[in-house]
């Protein structure tokens, strides 16, 4: 067997191979790194690594130390990141389960833009129903312009849908003239409306005669008949809101409907119904229909 061959330099300290060095073929540092080698090295106390590493500390690491106040201010915002992580936003919320995982004041707040003025204005207005009610001089005390009008807009939209989808059905039914003029119920004001339809009962328009307090004045019988006879309907349906939400019909709703039953009668167009529109109140209907009382004549 060859023995291995080293050369070695007693003078500078350092060890250069030759063939292949000591018996396991490594070769020894390089006095490049400024720690002279020897045959018999003596132990390096760990004082001793610890006095080597500080200027590295010192420099390259001097990021890591932590004073008392930074100390506290990564406990408050680690406390803050997690309560964010259990609590999702309101748009997170909508992302991962969906309109009807959240609350009125929570769909508010994605229209408005803050959780803080929607609870605001539903406590002003007593519940978001009463605020779809709310005309734009009330919202304004409370929003600018521009947003006043998208609220406006956005607590109607999903009644105008309803309503925009009954009037392609037949008007069969007060509770299919209830659907079809359910936007009626964000009135503030009495309104009396002309359904004019043709003989399969389906929608020819719909016109608004009279606006106001419902009387014999407001709500002539020439005002109601001139679109009838206008559009050559084969039969009409009255319809007139309660803005206090109780579709009962007072004394005047009678009178009234018992004048235009009598002059449709002359005229020989059909009247199918009169339908006040009210709000559901205490588990009844929020409608009333003059035919199904029995009082249309």
């Amino acid at each position: 067997m060859a023995a291995a061959k080293c050369d070695s330099n007693p003078t500078d300290g350092t060890w250069r191979k030759s063939t292949v060095c000591g018996l396991n073929g490594l070769r020894p540092l390089s006095a490049s790194l400024g720690v002279p080698l020897h045959l018999n090295p003596r132990p390096v106390s760990a004082s001793s690594r610890l006095l080597r590493l500080l200027p590295l500390s010192a420099g390259r690491f001097a990021s890591l130390r932590f004073r008392p106040k930074n100390m506290f201010q990564h406990i408050f915002q680690f406390e803050s990141e997690l309560q964010n992580s259990l609590s999702p936003t309101v748009s997170e919320k909508l992302e991962r389960y969906g309109s009807s995982a959240l609350s009125g004041v929570e769909h508010l707040s994605l229209i408005i833009g803050k959780e803080d003025l929607a609870l605001a204005l539903v406590r002003h207005f007593g519940s978001i129903k009463a605020l779809s009610r709310a005309s734009i001089q009330q919202l304004l005390q409370f929003l600018p312009r521009r947003k006043a009008e998208t609220l406006v807009a956005a607590l109607s939209m999903s009644t105008i849908a309803e309503s925009e989808h009954a009037l392609s059905n037949v008007f069969d039914s007060p509770e299919s003239v209830y659907k079809a003029c359910s936007d009626m119920k964000l009135l503030n004001q009495e309104v009396l409306r002309v359904v004019l339809l043709d003989t399969r009962q389906r929608l020819i328009t719909m016109i608004d005669v009279s606006k106001g307090g419902l009387n014999e004045s407001l709500a002539h019988p020439r005002d109601i008949f001139r679109p009838v006879i206008s559009f050559s309907a084969h039969s009409f349906i009255l319809v007139h809101n309660h803005p206090s939400g109780d579709a009962s019909p007072s004394e005047a709703d009678l009178r009234l409907t018992r004048r235009i039953s009598e002059a449709a009668r002359i005229l020989q167009i059909q009247l199918l119904d009169h339908v006040i529109i009210g709000q559901p109140i205490n588990g009844r209907q929020g409608y009333f229909s003059f035919k199904e009382s029995g009082a249309l004549g």
